[in-house]
């Protein structure tokens, strides 16, 4: 069994989901394991990881949009409001999804559905870079 880990950075444009699949992917190709489990984690509390179609970019933005009506940024419900309207509604949307997934690696290649894809869900409105760790077991 072998083991192997990294940090991806990814800068974010604000409030959406960014695609990271295709980085990932690359490191775990330049592993040369065959099969094993990929463990991918996101570094921090107001954005995080989901798995979700990649081919209509309609299903990215009406998640994001449906998040926003399920945690509004409304100032008169929450008490944390340390770094704008929109930092207690950015950790309740990352506690209402993941901050790790876990893949599969077969034949040399994660084990996605045609249409998924792995995304960085960013939860505020600002640009943020955000740190990504990949922990690869194996052989």
């Amino acid at each position: 069994m072998r083991q192997a880990a990294t940090t991806l950075t990814f800068r974010t444009s604000g409030a959406g989901l960014l695609e990271i699949t295709g980085p990932v992917a690359d490191w775990v190709v330049a592993q040369g394991m065959r099969d094993g489990l990929l463990t991918v984690f996101v570094r921090h509390t107001s954005a995080s990881l989901v798995i979700q179609e990649n081919a209509d970019p309609a299903v990215r933005s009406d998640l994001d949009a449906f998040f926003r009506r399920l945690v509004p940024e409304d100032p008169h419900l929450y008490r944390h409001q340390d770094e704008g309207s929109d930092d207690m509604p950015a950790h309740i949307r990352s506690a209402l999804t993941n901050v790790d997934l876990q893949i599969p690696l077969l034949d040399g290649r994660l084990v996605l559905g045609t249409w998924q894809g792995i995304y960085l869900f960013e939860h505020r409105r600002a640009a943020h870079r955000r740190d990504v760790v990949l922990h690869l077991m194996g052989e």
